[in-house]
């Protein structure tokens, strides 16, 4: 049982509820340790009961409080106050509201200026010491929730929920067209023609990908569509939109581009719901479309 008002960025606290259990069943069986980072704690010792080491293999009784520190380094990322949009906090993620034109990562193209660098001065702000770690990405030209872990616990249990189905991911695009069903889901494999090809296609070989879409509003040849993601593809919806006719405005690598609608691709992460990666508590996020997806559509009205 995890108590929230134990818990910390750097310390997981946990109350075993189990008769006749070792420590390393109760790490790897309750709390998904993984056995790398057992024998990690096993190294430093950052694991204790009741306040004192003990070793993995030892019984533990029902009732026992058994504490995790976790020792990190920080990421190696310039700290730069960007004003990011932290919407929520607790001891194991940061939910940000991405902008449009920001990166998330940053890649030798991109050295300052992303998620990254804007997050480590927010926690450098908090004197937490976190080593920042993206559970989901989107790219350069979307916008909206991105998700931070700020420990190796967290990210695991999210990353698992992740590929479980068990977290919900709903976007908002502007596509080109009118799209005639208010309802469909698009199920065709997204494929990587080359290793160094950064553009994805729709082919047999692929891997497989689900993409449930909604009409939200019709425009003057063009549509609001909200996307409900069952998996996780690279580039997904883009390519997905793309292969039925309906590429999302803006979009230069599968969409329609027209600088005077949009300077980039109408697509807006705008919705999240997970569990709580200890307490397993559900949670829910929203951001509202940027300013430039809103007036879009009033151009398109």
């Amino acid at each position: 049982m995890f108590r929230k008002e134990d818990q910390k960025y750097n310390l997981i606290s946990y109350i075993n509820e189990d008769e006749n259990l070792t420590l390393k069943e109760v790490l790897l069986d309750k709390l998904n340790f993984s056995v790398r980072s057992l024998s990690k704690m096993k190294r430093y010792k950052t694991v204790k009961v009741n306040g004192k080491y003990i070793k993995p293999a030892d019984n533990i009784n029902k009732g026992d409080l058994i504490e995790v520190e976790i020792q990190e380094d920080m990421a190696d990322f310039k700290p730069q106050n960007l004003n990011l949009e932290v919407i929520y906090d607790d001891f194991d993620i940061i939910m940000v509201n991405k902008p449009p034109f920001m990166v998330v990562h940053p890649t030798k193209s991109h050295f300052e200026n992303t998620i990254a660098n804007g997050i480590t001065h927010y926690i450098m702000e908090k004197n937490e010491k976190v080593k920042v770690r993206f559970v989901n990405r989107l790219d350069m030209n979307t916008s909206g929730l991105v998700i931070v872990a700020k420990n190796p616990y967290a990210q695991f249990v999210l990353s698992s929920d992740m590929k479980d189905d068990k977290v919900e991911k709903m976007y908002i695009a502007v596509v080109k067209g009118v799209v005639k069903e208010d309802f469909g889901t698009i199920n065709e494999p997204i494929y990587r023609p080359t290793d160094d090809s950064v553009k994805r296609i729709v082919h047999e070989d692929g891997q497989p990908s689900v993409t449930h879409y909604e009409v939200v509003k019709r425009l003057k040849d063009a549509t609001v569509l909200k996307l409900k993601l069952e998996t996780g593809r690279t580039h997904q919806i883009r390519v997905h939109l793309n292969h039925i006719g309906h590429g999302i405005i803006g979009d230069e690598l599968y969409g329609y581009v027209d600088e005077d609608l949009i300077k980039r691709q109408a697509l807006h992460a705008y919705s999240l719901k997970f569990q709580q990666p200890r307490t397993r508590e559900d949670l829910e996020f929203k951001a509202p479309l940027p300013r430039d997806m809103e007036e879009l559509i009033e151009k398109l009205s």
